[in-house]
């Protein structure tokens, strides 16, 4: 069995030292009109730089640019639609981060593209493989209001939002993506709506062309809807292991149609996990799935945990995957 080390989606841009201080100082002095377009763009160039390094160094397969330019999941994508604006702050979720909400006035649409530059970029200074990773359409729709309301209110945002990222699919894997992440933490808070999201991914799907598409959940436990994830149109499922410690045991002994992505690193708790106890999960989730790769990661993105912490975290990846490795041999 494979197992590929990737990064999850997201990594602190804010650390203790002046260069990491950098981007908070650049913005704060462009909100002033002290710093230009120009600058901004230059510092935040230089920090997702500083973020790719970082993974690279950690001995990662999969990188991502760190997503060092988005304001937070929501608004970054959502803003760059037509037919939105952007509002208030509300909690993000369960975290101490915050979006800024958008508030759906008329039709959808998307007229530029949303990360396209951004995975353009990374990808040109990094040896290893980008993954662009993506705000699902559920996400986005559940954290939005229509702001006309009526009976199909939520039904029409939701569609605006998933032809406006299947563009964003095609248009990414025409440049080069192998693997594009969409991130759905919002099913777990309603797994009622799984229907939702297999509408929306089978969209999503038609659009990537030869490249994978990979569906992370996080935030939450999987195993109430495990059965149901194994009929979604995707290739790759990303899971949140730290919810329940008896997910190992339903993986193993379900196994798994779709190749998986276990997040079994919490990304929101400082403390490193010991390599041989995720080694010797590793290994019993092994024995269910067929022959082929599984890919390590963190349970969600790294924004929550301070730098040094995040840095540690990814070079643990190493570890375990040696320790795995050992186990199997």
């Amino acid at each position: 069995m494979e197992l590929i080390l990737a990064n999850h989606s997201s990594y602190p841009r804010i650390g203790d030292s002046p260069e990491y201080q950098l981007l908070r100082r650049t913005i704060a002095q462009w909100e002033k009109g002290e710093k230009t377009d120009a600058d901004l763009q230059a510092a935040e160039d230089r920090l997702t730089e500083s973020a790719l390094a970082d993974q690279i160094d950690a001995g990662l397969d999969i990188v991502t640019d760190g997503q060092v330019r988005w304001y937070d999941p929501v608004s970054h994508l959502a803003g760059k639609l037509s037919g939105i604006r952007i509002d208030g702050l509300l909690r993000f979720f369960d975290t101490n981060t915050y979006f800024r909400q958008p508030v759906v006035y008329s039709k959808v649409e998307r007229k530029e593209p949303l990360v396209v530059d951004e995975f353009l970029f990374a990808r040109a200074k990094s040896p290893r493989p980008v993954k662009p990773v993506l705000t699902g359409p559920l996400t986005l729709a559940g954290l939005s209001i229509a702001e006309n309301g009526g009976a199909r209110a939520f039904e029409r945002v939701l569609e605006g939002y998933t032809e406006a990222l299947a563009s964003e699919v095609a248009e990414l894997a025409a440049a080069g993506a192998t693997l594009i992440q969409i991130d759905e933490p919002a099913l777990l808070k309603h797994p009622s709506d799984l229907a939702h999201v297999e509408r929306s991914l089978a969209a999503l799907a038609a659009a990537k062309g030869r490249a994978q598409l990979a569906l992370a959940l996080y935030f939450g436990d999987p195993a109430p809807i495990y059965d149901g994830l194994q009929t979604l149109p995707v290739d790759i499922l990303a899971l949140d292991f730290t919810y329940n410690p008896g997910l190992v045991d339903v993986v193993s002994t379900k196994g798994s149609s779709k190749a998986l992505a276990l997040g079994l690193v919490d990304g929101r708790n400082t403390k490193l996990e010991d390599p041989n106890t995720t080694a010797r999960e590793l290994e019993r989730i092994s024995w269910g799935l067929e022959p082929g790769r599984m890919y390590l990661t963190t349970s969600c993105g790294l924004e929550y945990l301070p730098r040094d912490r995040a840095r540690l975290k990814l070079k643990h990846l190493s570890k375990m995957r040696k320790a795995f490795l050992g186990n199997d041999a």
